[in-house]
């Protein structure tokens, strides 16, 4: 064998297949690291007012080839990882969204998910066009080119949005939140195509048929919406009749059709991005088993789904190259915010009577861009033969972290300089009783740290004065737990688990035995 002997042929296999193994390793290291320093800044950042999801890309620059020099430049893996993170996303967002709460809004959600997605694109282009041509008109960049650029970023992002507004806990007036996080979860499917369409009239050249990709439009958003239902229906239908074991697997079922209606829906030519959003609606909103320990195990998919895309997105950036573009960039910004947005909404929602003025200029502010539009601009530089595709994403990259720095820290301030916030009312988790009901129970729950004082009211449970519509339902002494009766002799130190169905029955009696702080899980 030309002198190679077989020995050095098996140490050459081997020193392959331990290289690969180091590299998987290494892989869950760093990945794992980033993870852990990504919650412990989020978990400081939001501390501070500062959107976790910005300090999430932050993290992924920072360990970037600018910063740390981790290598990560292969567009394709990204697009992938960001389709599949996106995609549970939107699900979950789905999953989450009560349908009685939107309903009163849907007329104005889908107006500005679709006529205000497609006005802002073409404003905002024509605005990039000029500017390009007045200030910088070496870039050269056509009507069109200026067109896709603005389609990446005319969606609101349904991650910063729902993360956002949720980690807040930002209580709004007038079904504000519903409204923006029904825009914001189904507006990204316009944006996608309105980006695949510029994309596919750029490819055409001089000659480009409008006709077809107009019908595309149509044809994906009609199927999406069609297939989302049907397959959201049909969901249902199999979660409660397949019976399985082992109850572990029905949060992965959940999730395993939920990433089947998305790609599903691609191949059968609709928007599974739309798809998979009102498939989660129609799950979220009907009665299936094991419905709240899917639907948590859901959320913190999500979670580790939203860290997972920006990380990525982070890594994926060059901060070194953002300079160039940063100056148009922030102009873009500034238009996007000050003009491009509140023109939009203006316009849209017009002919509704009951968005008051207030609303309306808060619905403005809050046209948050986050991961989305970074998605959207890495279309473009996967395909390869698009001009300015790297521009296009690096334009996208800065006016998506000067929307969360700007808009996204200021949420509750506007808020509340509006007039639309509400105080949340807090109702604390609790430490020694892990309890959840069907959400179907409309319950208040409590727990009850039973002293000296609370002692003087009696020592046997039948002897407390609590209301009528309420129980003692455990009782936790030392590590045991009881299930107690009238006759039940209270000790200093015991836990108490009351539950009633009206929380003011709960607030009365802490009211009769003394205690004036009230602490509360809610049921809802």
């Amino acid at each position: 064998m030309n002198g190679l002997k077989l020995d050095d042929i098996n140490f050459k296999i081997f020193k392959q297949k331990y290289k690969m193994q180091i590299s998987t390793e290494l892989l869950l290291l760093v990945g794992s690291i980033l993870f852990f320093i990504s919650m412990l800044v989020g978990k400081a950042g939001s501390k501070y007012g500062v959107p976790v999801l910005l300090l999430f890309l932050v993290v992924g620059m920072v360990f970037g080839s600018d910063g740390f020099g981790l290598e990560f430049e292969n567009v394709q893996i990204a697009q992938t990882i960001s389709s599949i993170c996106l995609c549970v996303i939107l699900f979950s967002g789905g999953l989450d969204t009560k349908f009685k709460e939107i309903k009163p809004i849907i007329g104005p959600g889908v107006v500005l998910a679709t006529i205000g997605v497609l006005l802002t694109a073409l404003l905002t282009g024509a605005f990039i066009y000029w500017l390009s041509g007045m200030m910088f008109p070496s870039l050269g960049i056509s009507l069109v080119t200026a067109f896709l650029l603005a389609s990446t970023f005319s969606s609101t992002d349904s991650a910063s949005v729902f993360g956002i507004l949720r980690s807040k806990g930002l209580i709004l007036k007038n079904n504000l939140r519903p409204l923006l996080e029904l825009e914001s979860g189904s507006n990204d499917p316009m944006a996608y195509i309105l980006t695949l369409m510029f994309m596919e009239i750029i490819r055409s050249g001089d000659n480009p048929n409008y006709g077809v990709v107009i019908l595309m439009v149509l044809v994906q958003l009609v199927v999406g919406a069609l297939l989302g239902y049907l397959f959201g229906k049909g969901a249902v239908k199999i979660i409660n009749r397949i019976r399985m074991e082992n109850n572990s697997l029905y949060p992965i079922l959940l999730l395993t059709l939920g990433l089947f209606i998305f790609a599903a829906t691609y191949y059968l030519q609709g928007n599974g991005y739309l798809a998979v959003y009102i498939a989660g609606l129609v799950i979220g909103n009907s009665k299936f088993t094991h419905k709240r320990t899917s639907m948590s195990f859901m959320d913190g998919f999500a979670w580790m789904s939203q860290i997972l895309l920006f990380l990525t997105l982070g890594l994926l950036v060059n901060p070194k190259e953002l300079v160039d573009v940063l100056v148009p960039a922030l102009i873009v910004s500034v238009f996007l915010i000050f003009l491009g947005r509140p023109i939009v909404v203006f316009l849209t929602v017009a002919v509704f009577k009951n968005i008051k003025l207030k609303d309306k200029l808060y619905i403005s502010w809050v046209g948050l861009r986050g991961a989305v539009p970074i998605i959207f601009a890495v279309l473009p530089l996967a395909a390869g033969d698009i001009p300015h595709a790297r521009w296009i994403f690096n334009m996208v990259f800065v006016i998506t972290i000067v929307s969360l720095l700007v808009q996204g820290t200021s949420l509750p301030m506007i808020a509340r300089w509006l007039g639309l916030a509400e105080k949340p009312t807090k109702y604390k988790a609790f430490e020694d009783f892990d309890v959840e009901f069907a959400e179907e129970i409309k319950s208040a729950m409590t727990e009850i740290h039973i002293t000296k004082e609370t002692l003087s009211y009696g020592k046997n449970l039948m002897e407390m004065p609590f209301p009528d519509n309420t129980l003692a339902v455990m009782v936790k002494r030392g590590e045991q737990y009881l299930v107690p009766t009238g006759q039940t002799e209270l000790r200093e130190g015991d836990k108490l688990l009351v539950i009633s169905d009206d929380e003011e029955a709960l607030k009365e009696t802490y009211r009769n035995i003394g205690i004036s702080t009230y602490s509360f899980q809610k049921n809802q």
